[in-house]
């Protein structure tokens, strides 16, 4: 065999397999699922089931954008977003945004909770909630000086005022840009929505009223979840589809959801 041809068989072999970030969780609560094997995930893609190849279990650090819903509905989520903050970790960085009728980057990512929470009590409330665009501005130019994993975390009353983006666009921009989009909502109005982002993100949805009726400690669960995940491998060289599905084949109930990392 000639050294090009070896080159060219190694070079095939490198791209024998697509790597994920997979979340699982608990549906609504959010609360993580560890102990899933590769005979316990099903991947379904253009109609064929392809191979897993490997499950691996892990907690990353993340750089994470707090997105505050600052609409005239969202004057309640100021204590739950100030919850989230204190769960940043050292390493980490958080960012701040606020949304109505359009976003504003309040707080650039920064190591520091006090001054996040100086921010977060600054903001002002009033007009419609624009979720969706909202997000798309923070997935386009939020992360500029992020380091680790990207993650929005929406902290949202569930509520979109009609947005000029489709939810197709935030997710395509949020993959593009290595993002998983988390939505932490209090009303379920636009769950459906919020339960789309999150699965074609590697992100969650996750209930307010669920999670303070389950967990003890409601903000250190979120970011259970949000740092847990599986890195996991499926066979083949082709990237996946928009129409690609997980689901875990194994008794009870789950919220799976899926970004490509190579």
């Amino acid at each position: 065999m000639t050294r090009t041809a070896v080159m060219l068989l190694a070079a095939s072999a490198a791209w024998a397999e697509v790597r994920l970030l997979v979340t699982v969780v608990e549906p609504r609560t959010g609360k993580p699922v560890p102990g899933i094997t590769a005979a316990d995930l099903a991947v379904i893609d253009g109609g064929s089931e392809r191979k897993v190849a490997g499950v691996h279990f892990q907690t990353t650090p993340v750089d994470s954008l707090i997105l505050i819903d600052s609409s005239a509905v969202g004057r309640d989520l100021q204590g739950i977003a100030a919850d989230m903050i204190g769960q940043l970790r050292e390493k980490e960085q958080m960012a701040l945004a606020r949304y109505d009728s359009s976003a504003e980057l309040v707080q650039d990512f920064t190591s520091l909770q006090q001054t996040l929470l100086r921010q977060l009590a600054g903001i002002k409330f009033g007009n419609t909630p624009r979720v969706l665009d909202a997000l798309y501005a923070v997935a386009g130019g939020g992360f500029e000086h992020a380091t680790l994993r990207r993650v929005i975390l929406v902290v949202t009353s569930g509520l979109d005022g009609g947005s000029g983006t489709s939810e197709r666009d935030v997710i395509r921009l949020a993959r593009k840009n290595g993002i998983s989009i988390y939505s932490l909502y209090m009303t379920g109005g636009e769950r459906g929505m919020f339960e789309n982002l999150g699965r074609q993100t590697g992100g969650a949805t996750i209930s307010v009223r669920e999670l303070s009726k389950t967990a003890k400690k409601p903000a250190e669960q979120v970011f259970d979840a949000i740092r847990s995940n599986y890195s996991v491998t499926i066979a083949g060289n082709l990237a996946p589809t928009d129409r690609m599905k997980m689901e875990v084949r194994k008794p009870g109930k789950y919220f799976v959801s899926w970004l490509v990392l190579d």
